[in-house]
């Protein structure tokens, strides 16, 4: 039994091709500069190695139907008939209030999703245009969605409204929403694994850092509170997104430049952030600008910093009691001098970081402890895996066995988990890195 995911972006048809029966990844890949002249193919596929190709891809139809053609392919293939895909699960950006759970898509669905595209003009076209694409390349297989938004969907009020008329809640949906959802629902549940605790029984702060960053408050296993908003543009400073800043900026720069409403909202996601401070988004480079001394690759790592610093201290303050501070994403999973900077003076809070195993806790196929020995608040660093959440929610919606994730057991909740993938990938690792053995937490 195979599940396919899709992750659809506007110009790209990112997947992921799972073994059911064996629990393991049988290929991934994803198609790129959809609608333009040329599209490119990236496709990666256990023991068979890679291949890459320039295609014509107008339409996400097209792209979609390119991926069948080679996941069925005599030489890249990992299955012989589209007929052995069980399920397709769609990643898809906003769920609003109406959908606080993963959804089989129907004729209503489809409907219900496009009435959300006013609150993520830029991500739900897309979406929407990827599941309808894949519907009718795939019309006789269930296709489910599975919202990044659901997660956050157990809020209280005091957590989600804007201190601005309440008309703008209820006439038009202004509220907090967050989103990096698939990406919680795993860590959360890994760090209550490794914790030896339920996840009721869990109160976590989950940092998911990467060119998009938020964090999210768990209390007693559920979200109750997380930095993005209405959109991913509030919160921590990202790559190119500004993040938390005083609103009457806004006003003041468009009198003074002249600037439009359009342009503005470009600026704050496209050229802020990291790029707006210091020219340049990944946080390698500007590391390493950092290091050769350019003073403002230095400051925006201060800047970036400072703010995760103050919302860990923040949702401390929210949850009461903390069992662990997990780090994730490709950033937190990889960037010691982000979790260095970003948790120092944080002994207060019970939070006390260990300097040597956070320099060496740069590995993303094993769960580290970072954390002093004496740490009240254990430091974890979390590999997240959004599409293993996605395809064990299209398969129970499949199957009719899905609920919401407080009532639902994932497989990734057993003591006895494995990630086969990783587990070759940390052989490697530990080669390379032996000390990394020290780090490793074994529930």
């Amino acid at each position: 039994m195979v599940i396919l995911t899709l992750n659809c972006g506007s110009s790209s048809a990112k997947y992921q091709v799972y073994d059911w029966n064996n629990k393991a990844v049988l290929a991934v890949g994803v198609v790129e500069r959809i609608g333009l002249a040329y599209s490119i193919i990236e496709h990666k596929t256990t023991g068979k190695g890679e291949f890459t190709e320039q295609v014509s891809c107008p339409t996400h139809k097209e792209a979609i139907e390119l991926v069948i053609r080679m996941l069925v392919d005599s030489t890249y293939g990992v299955i012989k008939d589209v007929s052995e895909i069980s399920a397709v699960g769609h990643r898809v950006v906003h769920g609003g209030e109406q959908f606080k759970q993963s959804a089989l898509v129907d004729e209503q669905v489809i409907e219900s999703l496009k009435q959300l595209i006013p609150l993520a003009p830029l991500h739900m076209p897309a979406n929407i245009m990827g599941i309808e694409a894949a519907r009718k390349v795939m019309p006789s297989i269930p296709h489910a969605i599975i919202m990044d938004t659901a997660w956050h969907q157990t809020m209280p009020p005091e957590a989600f409204l804007y201190a601005v008329p309440y008309e703008w809640y209820s006439t038009y949906d202004v509220r907090r929403y967050g989103f990096h959802g698939t990406s919680y629902v795993y860590t959360a549940k890994r760090a209550a694994v490794l914790l030896g605790k339920e996840p009721k029984d869990t109160n976590l702060i989950i940092c998911h850092i990467g060119n998009g960053a938020s964090i999210s408050a768990v209390r007693n296993g559920v979200g109750v509170d997380t930095s993005m908003g209405m959109t991913p543009l509030e919160g921590l400073v990202m790559g190119s997104r500004c993040g938390d800043l005083d609103p009457a900026i806004l006003p003041y720069v468009m009198n003074r430049t002249g600037m439009s409403a359009k342009e503005m909202d470009m600026i704050l996601n496209k050229k802020s952030g990291l790029i707006g401070l210091c020219g340049i988004s990944d946080r390698r480079d500007v590391r390493k600008e950092a290091e050769d001394g350019n003073e403002r690759a230095k400051t925006a790592i201060a800047v970036e910093c400072h703010r995760l610093r103050k919302y860990i201290g923040a949702y401390a303050a929210v949850l009461g009691r903390v069992d662990a501070l997990v780090f994730t994403a490709g950033v937190g999973e990889m960037a010691p001098h982000i979790r260095e900077k970003s948790t120092k003076d944080l002994d207060i809070l019970g939070i006390k970081l260990d300097l040597r195993k956070n320099a060496i806790a740069q590995c993303r196929n094993a769960e580290l402890e970072i954390s002093t020995a004496d740490s009240p608040v254990k430091i974890f660093v979390i590999p997240t895996d959004e599409e293993l959440v996605m395809t064990e929610d299209a398969y129970a919606l499949m199957t009719g066995t899905y609920d919401v994730h407080m009532n639902f057991k994932y497989s990734f909740q057993s003591k006895e988990y494995k990630n086969k993938a990783r587990e070759q990938g940390l052989v490697e690792n530990l080669k390379k890195k032996p000390e990394l053995a020290e780090l490793i937490v074994r529930p």
